[in-house]
């Protein structure tokens, strides 16, 4: 990493899984609120340089953690440019080779194709389908006006999903 520094990733998992910054620490910005104490407590001493995509969710995540009080500001950076950056400098990343739909254009996909096929089941075959893209609006409705979308959840819980959990770095480890 550069200059020793812990790069603390605020991308979403889908994202990180992709591509990331070797030894990265990943902390999603949508769940920082939620689990930001517990990871970054530990990591006080640690120099830190907070990345995303391009920069601009990592400039949103330093401010959060500044007012939370989780990171020193002297020993915490955000690095400009993001990971698009940090590869256009040749830097290394790691990541998996095959590509995977960011997790919102898998909720579309699916929710469109599950409105689809509802609709087309109520039209050609029984009446009573309809309740299935009805279920499916509903579900877009709750997820648009509180932040839930169960689709999501279910689907960052599939296999292709799925994040490696990377151990604590060492700068964590009290001497």
């Amino acid at each position: 990493m550069e200059n020793q520094k812990l790069v603390v990733d605020v991308r979403e998992a889908d994202e990180f899984k992709q591509e990331r910054v070797p030894g990265s620490l990943h902390l999603p910005l949508s769940q920082l609120d939620l689990v930001a104490s517990g990871i970054l407590t530990p990591l006080k001493s640690c120099s830190i340089t907070i990345m995303c995509r391009s920069g601009g969710r990592a400039k949103i995540a330093y401010e959060k953690l500044r007012l939370m009080q989780l990171i020193d500001p002297a020993k915490t950076e955000v690095y400009t440019g993001g990971i698009l950056e940090w590869k256009k400098q040749g830097k290394p990343t790691e990541g998996r080779a095959t590509r995977v739909l960011p997790l919102m254009r898998q909720v579309q996909l699916g929710a469109g194709l599950i409105t689809l096929a509802g609709s087309l089941l109520a039209i050609l075959v029984h009446p009573n389908w309809i309740y299935l893209p009805l279920f499916v609006g509903a579900g877009l409705t709750v997820a648009g006006s509180t932040g839930f979308c169960g689709m999501a959840i279910l689907l960052q819980k599939m296999p292709w999903n799925r994040v490696k959990e990377v151990p604590l770095p060492s700068c964590a480890v009290q001497n």
